[in-house]
């Protein structure tokens, strides 16, 4: 099946609420082995954790600093923090119902996203499922983040990974649903913190392209902020049984 082929054969919805409120709905989370492979800041895995009864949560994150972070909270007593890459994922095989990667699959090293996919086949039970949410390279956000951290590449090669893994029989394709997630920052003090400062990839920017990149944000910039719209694609796969 050609990447094309792959679009047609399953329908593409399109969301602007947000996208925790899908998956609760299309995902059955209560009473599941649940693992979040790049969890981060553990925004989505503290919503996860606490949107309903009896979820035992595995969350791994590569960047050692965030890492040190997550295992110092207090209050995830159903989380279990593990510093581990999605190429080698620390759990049996056939030990989860259903695995998270919000934004992350585009963070592995590309020559090893196949064998993520592979891992993340292994680590599902049959039927189990697999909500992988990877941005798309298109509106005013990444046209910003392109000047110093372009990403074009890598996301492409994310959605390749999941086309011959879905060809290779490694997992199934059951849907691929598209959203509008809003992205709010108040001024550029706090995009410099929460982007270009991220722990997880190291940015030097010079004098001139720091400036381009103040000029670019400061143009969207309204008295509520500065709002964009970053589109997301979600390929929901399967485990087959």
């Amino acid at each position: 099946m050609s990447a094309s082929a792959l679009q047609i054969a399953i329908e593409p919805v399109l969301h602007t609420g947000p996208e925790r409120l899908e998956f609760e709905r299309r995902l059955a989370l209560d009473h599941s082995e649940i693992l979040e492979l790049g969890c981060g800041r553990a925004d989505l895995t503290r919503l996860i954790a606490n949107g309903g009864p009896g979820r035992r949560i595995t969350a791994t994150e590569v960047d050692q600093i965030q890492h040190a972070k997550n295992i110092a909270l207090t209050d995830l007593p159903n989380v279990n923090f593990e510093l581990a890459g999605a190429q080698a994922i620390p759990r049996p095989d056939a030990s989860v119902d259903t695995v998270f990667m919000f934004k992350s699959l585009h963070h592995v090293p590309v020559d090893a996203m196949g064998t993520a996919l592979r891992e993340v086949a292994r680590v599902l039970r049959p039927g189990g499922r697999a909500w992988i949410s990877e941005p798309v390279f298109a509106g005013a956000f990444n046209d910003i983040l392109r000047l110093f951290h372009n990403e074009e590449r890598v996301r492409a090669a994310a959605f390749s990974a999941i086309v011959e893994a879905v060809e290779a029989g490694v997992l199934a394709s059951e849907a691929q649903i598209f959203f509008n997630q809003p992205m709010a920052f108040p001024d550029f003090a706090a995009f410099e913190r929460q982007v270009i400062g991220v722990t997880h990839t190291r940015h030097v920017l010079s004098p001139e392209t720091h400036a381009e990149v103040a000029r670019r944000f400061n143009a969207h910039q309204t008295p509520d902020g500065v709002k964009f719209r970053q589109p997301l694609r979600v390929d929901l796969l399967r485990k087959p049984v």
